[in-house]
């Protein structure tokens, strides 16, 4: 029976250990989504996270551009204002900005060859005073075509300085954008427009903005799509241009953002950030991604010099800009500090082409992935059976998460945070070895209670009595203390047993522990001796007082009836012996056996009693 019993507990102990475990795994999620929470909503620690992921954002984009990801579209042509042209331009014309009417000689000679587009990412604000002739013949030249595009500037500028301009109608576009995922009024919504030569802005010329806003350290990763003004939208330069050319030459004038903030025009899917803007997918190094032409060597050549190469620019996308460092337009990407406006646009153009523009994971995806590093990361702490291991496999995990957002960016273009994860998964790592520590504990406890306690009673044991004692023999021999043990035994105990049956028995041997843990102190040790016997060690603790102790427990047994079934009660009593270190022996075995003389002598006297010899016997 007391086999049956033992297995029932343990049975129970197990469970309890599984709801322990489950509990842990349950508390590890909380504690770190918890922290993740606090985290969010803390300014200071938010943007370290944000600049962080940015910055690894730019090192996968740096590998994926040394080995050769996106090869850069051939038809994409840069006219280029570089430091040779600027010097040129100073030496011939005297003066910069440069007399609008060489624009118009530059027009014509591409035009000849009938590109797909001539895109100028130069601002014509304000006329010449001592040249009006030309900024009308630049505007007429620019007419004569309908693939060529301008830029202008939205800004925040006060109306005091600058009265915000009545722009034409057909420069807006519509924009259907009722799911909100896109904030482009709040990141791109500006009172005041840059306004350029009005001859341009009242002429068929595409216009489209070039706004860009730098992320909070310094480096261009995102374009917008559109700016929002006086009411309505009006799109970027090179989104304007490439549109129309992937419309067949068309420009759209009806966009949608939907639930999944994807800008659809027509069958042009682009994905954006919830700022309204496109994470730009990089290709190469500045100025030789893309082939420059310097905008010197094209005059040359259109005034006659044929010693400059015949360029043609049959259905290419030719952008004019500056590449001078001289000339300021030089910005920081993720592939380079030094970087000139012009080509990021050109940039922009080819992950229009080419569709290839960056997307980030969702929300929803990220607390997946996290939700998994963490059960995969408390799973190898709990599964390990040494921080070698465990530490090793976290080590390993991350570099093969750390690898696998590489590739999905290189494949799918999809930009999966790198540093929050990792973050929680250090902090997973942390959390569970201190779970882990806390159920080693636990269950070093748990074995250590099985190994020493008795199933059925919940008293020490046997072999924890022995040790006990041996313990408290040395204790005492050390401090020159007395102690002293009391054995006991159950009277009749075979009677209940084949009176009213085993289940019975075990319910007296039950109450008589109880009532023993209940009359003794918190430093004694009450044990089961064996079978129907049980032991008490009581430290520091004279003879008389040992006698006073066992007679209290005697009575306190007898008078404590057990309930067989409804109708019958029976009473116990229990035989009692004491024996003292040192004066009844010096070692476990002379302890014992005057403590059972003394058991016996109360057996042999009537039972119910505690036992006491004369100092000779």
């Amino acid at each position: 029976m007391d086999n049956n019993t033992n297995n029932i507990n343990e049975n129970n102990d197990n469970k309890k250990e599984k709801i322990f475990n489950r509990l842990a795994y349950f508390l590890i999620t909380a504690s770190i989504l918890f922290a993740i929470l606090l985290l969010a909503n803390n300014s200071l620690i938010s943007n370290f996270f944000n600049d962080s992921e940015n910055k690894s954002f730019d090192y996968r984009q740096s590998l994926l551009v040394k080995h050769r990801h996106l090869k850069p579209n051939k038809d994409i042509v840069i006219i280029a204002i570089d430091d040779g042209s600027y010097e040129y331009i100073l030496d011939k014309y005297g003066e910069w900005p440069i007399s609008r009417a060489v624009y118009s000689k530059i027009i014509e000679r591409v035009e000849a060859d009938n590109p797909k587009a001539l895109i100028f990412d130069l601002m014509f604000i304000k006329s010449f005073k001592s040249k009006p002739a030309e900024d009308a013949l630049l505007a007429k030249t620019m007419s004569k075509y309908d693939n060529i595009y301008t830029a202008i500037n939205f800004d925040s500028q006060s109306p005091d300085v600058r009265k915000p301009a009545v722009l034409p109608s057909r420069m807006a576009v519509n924009v259907e954008n009722d799911t909100g995922k896109a904030d482009i009024e709040g990141y791109f919504g500006y009172p005041n427009c840059r306004t350029i030569l009005s001859e341009i802005l009242d002429s068929n010329v595409k216009v489209g903005m070039i706004n860009i806003n730098r992320s909070p350290d310094g480096i261009i990763r995102q374009v917008p799509v559109f700016a929002y003004y006086n009411g309505k939208y009006y799109p970027h330069l090179t989104l304007l241009a490439g549109t129309t050319i992937l419309n067949n030459g068309v420009p759209i004038k009806n966009y949608k953002i939907d639930k999944h903030a994807n800008l659809i025009a027509n069958a042009i899917k682009i994905p954006l950030t919830n700022t309204g803007e496109v994470v730009l997918n990089w290709y190469g190094p500045s100025m030789r991604t893309y082939r420059n032409i310097p905008f010197h060597k094209l005059i040359k050549s259109i005034n006659g010099d044929s010693s400059i190469e015949n360029y043609n620019f049959k259905d290419k996308i030719v952008l004019i800009g500056t590449t001078a460092s001289s000339l300021f337009d030089t910005k920081s990407v993720p592939i380079d500090k030094i970087y000139p406006g012009v080509e990021i646009h050109a940039t922009y153009m080819n992950n229009l082409l080419d569709n290839s523009f960056i997307k980030k994971s969702t929300p929803f995806t990220n607390a997946v992935i996290i939700l998994l590093l963490v059960f995969a990361v408390s799973f190898i702490v709990f599964k390990s059976s040494s921080a070698v291991i465990a530490t090793t496999s976290t080590v390993l995990l991350c570099a093969a998460y750390n690898l696998a957002t590489y590739y999905v960016m290189s494949l799918f273009n999809l930009w999966i945070q790198v540093v929050v994860p990792l973050f929680v998964v250090l902090l997973t790592f942390a959390i569970s070895y201190l779970a882990k520590y806390l159920l080693k504990s636990k269950d070093f406890e748990y074995q250590y209670r099985l190994a020493t306690t008795d199933g059925l009673t919940e008293l020490y044991n046997h072999r924890y009595f022995q040790d006990a004692l041996r313990k408290q023999i040395d204790m005492s021999r050390r401090y020159e203390h007395e102690f002293s043990l009391i054995i006991l035994d159950i009277d009749f105990f075979k009677k209940f047993n084949d009176t009213y049956g085993h289940q019975v028995g075990d319910s007296v041997l039950r109450t008589v522990a109880h009532v023993l843990k209940k009359n003794t102190r918190a430093t004694d040790y009450v044990c089961r001796y064996g079978g129907e016997e049980m032991s008490i060690i009581l430290p520091q603790t004279a003879k008389e007082e040992a006698i006073i102790n066992a007679q209290r427990i005697c009575d306190a047994v007898a008078h404590t009836p057990l309930k067989v079934n409804n109708t019958t009660e029976v009473n116990i009593t229990i035989s009692l012996g004491v024996s003292t270190f040192p004066y009844d022996g010096d070692s476990p075995q002379k302890i014992i056996e005057k403590a059972d003389k003394a058991l016996y002598y109360a057996k042999e006297h009537g039972r119910n009693q505690v036992g006491i010899l004369n100092d000779n016997e």
